[in-house]
């Protein structure tokens, strides 16, 4: 089977299409037959080896959607057959091929195709661990999701509206933007264009937010504390490089900072997290976006639009 491997780490360049046996289910494992891969910027960071070492070579990727070609020892719940999404792989999603945890495959509802459900477990998943597992955003509290046109930035979006949120998503294009308005986002910076904390301060009456979910905390920190309210919380769900902030904004405002990680999620936090995105999913009120789909064979293009931030919904690789 074909994969595409890491046997540097570098820049998306080291990527390589490789010819590679095609692997087989262990005890509590499920293979899967990989029809959409989500790419995410995680995918970018453990290329580069951010998040290393490891042992070369490797195939990249958590999650992707296919079909259940075989099962392992001691699976249930799961058949030969079912349309399904996984959160996370064992041996890489960058394949033809996948082996998972079935504890981190799901099946994916009628309503939902392949490449959409691509798009769930990374990005969803993230924004819902987020928004209520790190953020305990509760209705009626206002959220500045930072980087929403993007996969994760989109689902936060929905989930937040669905839950009662008042919504404002930041963006840096005029078509992000306008993709952020249409998935439910009640008020949308253009942070290319626009003062992104005087818009906050005028959008809340000059209250703040409760609540901001942050993309890119190294860009983005300093200015995120000022525009909090009271007892406010940011959720830094990515960065990239160092900061410098003023402690003084969290003190004023008995404000909290809180890392998240979704390699962190608890075995209890991943039956919230697959029991509400199976809920939102049946409800409608989660609606992944797939901005573009690529061959396998280019997944050094998609990391390149990732780390230039052109990613406008989930980017999707198909084998």
């Amino acid at each position: 089977m074909k994969a595409i491997r890491v046997h540097a780490f570098g820049g998306p360049e080291v990527l390589t299409l490789d010819e590679v046996p095609e692997p087989a289910p262990g005890p509590g494992e499920v293979s899967i037959r990989v029809c959409a891969i989500g790419v995410n910027p995680v995918d970018t960071y453990v290329r580069a080896g951010t998040y290393g070492p490891r042992s070369f070579p490797f195939t990249l990727g958590g999650e992707c959607a296919g079909v259940v070609l075989a099962l392992g020892d001691d699976v249930t719940g799961l058949a030969v057959g079912d349309r399904v999404y996984a959160v996370r792989t064992v041996s890489g999603a960058y394949a033809e091929r996948a082996i998972c945890d079935a504890r981190m495959v799901r099946k994916l509802p009628d309503t939902v195709s392949l490449d959409k459900g691509a798009a769930l477990g990374t990005a969803a998943a993230t924004a819902y661990m987020a928004l209520f597992l790190r953020g305990g955003a509760l209705p009626g509290e206002t959220v500045l999701v930072h980087g929403a046109s993007g996969g994760v930035g989109i689902a936060a979006v929905q989930l937040a509206r669905a839950h009662g949120l008042v919504v404002i998503g930041s963006a840096g294009s005029t078509d992000g933007a306008k993709l952020v308005a249409a998935e439910g986002a009640h008020h949308v910076v253009d942070h290319s264009t626009e003062d992104v904390p005087a818009k906050v301060n005028e959008l809340t009456g000059g209250r703040g937010v409760d609540l901001v979910v942050e993309m890119l905390a190294n860009r983005n920190l300093s200015k995120d504390l000022g525009m909090l309210a009271k007892r406010g919380r940011v959720v830094v769900v990515g960065s990239r490089g160092r900061v410098e902030i003023d402690a003084r904004d969290t003190m004023t405002r008995q404000a909290d900072i809180r890392g998240m990680s979704l390699f962190n999620a608890t075995e209890e936090d991943w039956q919230i997290i697959h029991a509400a995105l199976g809920a939102a999913l049946e409800a409608g009120t989660l609606r992944p976006v797939v901005g573009k789909t690529l061959p396998l064979a280019e997944a050094a293009t998609a990391h390149r639009e990732i780390i230039e931030g052109k990613a406008h919904g989930k980017i999707i690789l198909v084998p």
